[in-house]
């Protein structure tokens, strides 16, 4: 057997030891079975987390061969290796059997909702009924689609794009299944669905990438400098992201700090905590020594050091298993329909000091506000450090951006969104017409592109080339062109607001945060064809600038006279259900949302003129010092021209006397 089978059979048995040993701790292995209760028997109750486990497991390999062929390992022009291409193969296996564990978690997961053993739900239509009707059922039956699909198109894959695009689709499908389960049902869920979210993405790129290259390693392949090297930048940055997800997460089930050491809930994420700590220092050590032992030529220790990491990270998978099997300690929550719905009470009556003092921390657009902040500022400081100069004026136009961006969500302007459609508006309008617009100023790709050094290796694709090959490929070119960038930011309101989507997306959190960027998307996009300053496929005259701005405007003022003249409450249901006692009816307050839609418009119409006002002058000004170096450079040596030149300062000196 190589070494590579046993470091996975070990890390197997690991990962299933955790799990026994948290079921067994958390209290779930062997429960009190209430008699004359419906029981599914101990296959299920051992069935349901081991192939959940198995599906856990399987996803992160999935991601972690894909991570390898896309990102770690270096490509020729866009064109995988062998190796790496041999990856994509393993991956379409390892899909494969994540959507056949996912089965067998709906398998499972139908007899426990009825208590019924397996042979029993078979002989009915219960797993249908689950696998179509129940929230953990439908994400489990996602799970299984999307694998089967990531099989398929994988045995095709042989580019460093479509091995990038599995992994996105393979990191979406890693979310449905925990989304649905301990963190829908959490006190503030909004806090711990987001959290789940970034936990399970940075955790799976952190473990996959790891055990995929620790099984690269025990092979032998080529390249482990490099693809060591390129994980481990990018490990510092899973680490992190770990460990405040999970911290956010536990915040948002535990009631309070004492139930840490009092729950067996608070106990396993204990122990969680631990593990986690213990890999940060093997990471530690990675950088320290490993890395350079790799440098040397001695790839040994490097293998027995990413080994030993590898069990602890897929024992602490098992732990995490075992963990969202315990139930978390119980929280007194007020009984009250809008806390269920929100996260928390309706606030009070809307006035300006609310809004400033009423903050909403939403864990997902924090974090999205902290990258853009963090990665612009990052290139501006690497450009100032080699001496290059960065326009000021664009700088604070993107930081402005973000602070708008900041505002619209975490302040009181957030809360009340969710209760009041008139508010609500306010904040849509924020974030598709005026937010956008300092951030496409704030010219991104072209800071991205000065500050970022090209890959070392000739052919190779690094940050910056992927960049310029999206910025050239055709996806880009199509959502990029005036007519659809222009359709998408108009069409996408009216079938918003005059469908069912929007309630169902007030409904879910998951469903806002599409909703939201969705709205700063789609403005990005079409403030980008007018007034973005960075290189992109279709750059318009002005004139055509102005004329589209002219022309896409009013349509918002047509949304907002439609929705003055409604009759009827847009998504009745979700504003009902929150009971507000204070301010205006809800129909007077759609009503003065759609004032605000056909009125808003003014704002940003005269910031994009004052930009494209600005844009014209500075261009005109190049092409005429353009147009004067030509003709200087044209006239240098032409010799009539030169004579007729002396001629007239002859003529010159005469006229003076001299």
């Amino acid at each position: 057997m190589s070494r590579a089978a046993r470091l996975t059979l070990a890390g197997a048995g690991a990962a299933i030891a955790a799990l026994v040993i948290g079921m067994i701790a958390g209290g779930s292995a062997f429960p009190k079975i209430i008699p004359g209760l419906p029981d599914a028997g101990a296959v299920v109750r051992w069935g349901l987390p081991l192939s959940k486990l198995l599906m856990d497991t399987a996803g992160v390999a999935t991601v972690g061969l894909l991570l390898m062929a896309a990102a770690l390992l270096p490509n020729d022009k866009g064109v995988l290796g062998r190796t790496a291409v041999d990856y994509v193969k393993a991956g379409s296996w390892a899909a494969l059997a994540w959507s056949g564990s996912a089965f067998l978690a709906i398998l499972f997961g139908a007899a426990e909702s009825i208590g019924r053993t397996v042979p029993q739900i078979l002989e009915r239509t219960i797993l249908t009924s689950y696998a179509t009707q129940t929230t953990q059922g439908v994400a489990l039956t996602l799970v299984v689609l999307f694998g089967v699909a990531i099989a398929l198109f994988s045995r095709g894959a042989i580019t460093a794009g479509a091995a990038a695009g599995l992994l996105v689709f393979a990191l979406v499908t890693m979310l449905p299944a925990p989304l649905t389960g301990h963190s829908a049902s959490s006190p503030n869920h909004d806090l711990a669905t987001s959290s789940v979210a970034l936990h399970l993405l940075a955790l799976a790129l952190w473990v996959g990438g790891l055990v995929v290259l620790a099984v690269h390693a025990l092979r032998a392949q080529p390249q482990l400098e490099v693809a060591a090297t390129r994980f481990s930048r990018m490990a510092v940055w899973c680490y992190v992201g770990v460990g405040l997800s999970g911290l956010f997460s536990l915040v948002a089930r535990l009631g309070a700090v004492s139930d840490l050491w009092t729950s067996d809930y608070g106990l396993l994420a204990v122990a969680k905590i631990v593990a986690f700590v213990l890999l940060g220092y093997v990471g530690y050590w990675h950088r320290q020594r490993t890395l350079a032992g790799l440098a040397a030529g001695r790839p040994r220790a490097f293998t027995r050091l990413a080994g030993g990491e590898t069990l602890l990270m897929l024992a602490t998978v098992g732990l995490a298993v075992a963990l969202s099997r315990t139930r978390p300690p119980d929280v007194v929550l007020p009984a009250d329909r809008a806390f269920e719905l929100l996260g928390f009470p309706v606030p009070p009556e809307l006035s300006p000091a609310n809004v400033f003092t009423l903050w909403w921390f939403d864990l997902f657009f924090a974090v999205v506000a902290a990258v853009l902040a963090g990665l612009y500022g990052a290139g501006v400081y690497r450009l100032a450090r080699r001496g290059v100069a960065w326009s000021w004026g664009r700088t604070a136009s993107w930081f402005a951006g973000v602070a708008l961006l900041v505002f619209a969500t975490q302040s009181g302007l957030a809360r009340y969104a969710k209760v009041m459609f008139n508010v609500h508006m306010i904040e849509h309008m924020t974030l598709s017409m005026v937010v956008p617009i300092f951030l496409v100023l704030g010219g991104p790709v072209t800071l991205a592109l000065r500050a970022l050094r090209p890959a070392s290796r000739r052919g190779d694709r690094g940050p910056r080339e992927w960049i310029t090959t999206i910025l050239h490929s055709r996806f880009t070119k199509v959502v990029t062109h005036p007519l659809v960038a222009t359709s998408i930011f108009v069409t996408s309101t009216y079938a918003l607001y005059f469908t069912p989507l929007f309630e169902s997306a007030m409904q879910e959190h998951l469903g806002h945060i599409w909703m939201t960027m969705h709205f700063l998307i789609s403005g990005c996009l079409f403030f980008w064809v007018i007034v973005g300053v960075d290189p992109g496929p279709h750059r318009l005259p002005y004139v055509w600038r102005l004329l589209m701005l002219f022309v896409t405007m009013p349509f918002h003022a047509f949304f907002g006279i439609a929705l003055m003249m409604m009759g009827t409450v847009i998504a009745s249901g979700w504003y009902e259900q929150l009971g507000r006692t204070w301010g205006d009816t809800l129909l007077q307050t759609q009503r003065d949302g759609g004032a605000i839609a056909w009125g808003f418009g003014e704002i940003p119409t005269l910031i994009v003129l004052l930009a494209i006002a600005a844009q014209w002058y500075k261009d005109d000004d190049r092409q005429a010092r353009r147009t004067d170096r030509k003709a200087d450079r044209s006239s240098a040596g032409d010799p009539e021209l030169d004579s007729y030149n002396a001629y007239l300062a002859r003529l010159n000196r005469a006229d003076k006397g001299e």
